[in-house]
């Protein structure tokens, strides 16, 4: 009966928002969100679901929980620091114009990162940012900008110092990152994806996906990168077989689209 209800919540869900729970690995999913259901007092899925449908703030807790909304400036900064040193100056010898995405940008700590470095490198008020998130909550907590000292531990000082005012234990990003980026609702497995991106960043996302929903967005995102073009993964996703894709290894956790 156990699985029957959480079967019929998944059909409900994807009926309800397009979201298929089916596609992330359901051990994890199960897990996360029988805490959640237990903790509101819910004694089945479906009663959970119902409840979801009437109560907002509960349908956004449910998408916050799906997500895993655990982000950080920097993370992994000697990654950063391949993109900043080495990838952007060598994008920007070829083209001053980018197109870049931040792909499941959560709660938008990612592409304020890639847009703070692109303002040191000139570039910002060239280049078209997009981040997308499936979650209305994360992308609310990404256009206000406000953030806790946690968050900031890895940003360099002259970064924090320049692109940031703290006030008290929050840190504001300054408004000229903010209006650089066109933040936006997506959900990845089923929306079609823009083309011709010179930089494609999707970061500790994969992880959760089964091995056939990660086979989709691969291509998915080959497809959407120019010849040339980067996709930067995170430090547990590393791509097996990326000649698949039509990509090849450019620097560990980047892959080159051939062309």
């Amino acid at each position: 009966m156990e699985d029957q209800d959480f079967l019929l919540f998944i059909k409900k869900v994807k009926d309800y928002t397009s979201i298929d729970l089916a596609q992330y690995k359901e051990a994890q999913m199960k897990r996360r969100l029988t805490t959640l259901r237990t903790k509101k007092g819910y004694d089945t899925f479906v009663a959970f679901f119902e409840a979801m449908t009437k109560d907002k703030n509960l349908f956004y807790e449910f998408l916050d929980r799906m997500t895993i909304n655990v982000s950080e400036f920097w993370r992994n900064p000697n990654r950063w620091e391949v993109l900043e040193k080495h990838f952007l100056p060598q994008m920007l010898r070829n083209n001053r114009r980018l197109k870049v995405w931040s792909a499941a940008c959560s709660t938008g700590e990612e592409p304020y990162t890639l847009a703070m470095i692109l303002a040191e490198l000139k570039a910002l008020q060239d280049t078209h940012l997009l981040a997308t998130d499936i979650d209305d909550g994360a992308l609310g907590k990404a256009k206000t900008g406000i953030y806790s000292d946690r968050s900031v531990r890895d940003v360099p000082a002259l970064y924090l110092k320049k692109y940031y005012k703290q006030e008290n234990l929050t840190f504001h990003i300054a408004d000229e990152l903010k209006r650089s980026i066109r933040f936006q609702k997506q959900n990845l497995l089923t929306d079609t994806f823009d083309t011709q991106f010179d930089l494609i960043i999707c970061r500790n996302v994969m992880i959760y996906f089964t091995e056939e929903a990660k086979h989709l967005l691969y291509q998915k995102f080959a497809n959407a990168l120019k010849p040339g073009g980067i996709l930067f993964v995170g430090s547990t996703e590393q791509i097996f077989s990326p000649g698949q894709y039509q990509l090849e290894p450019a620097e560990t956790f980047f892959y080159m689209k051939k062309g």
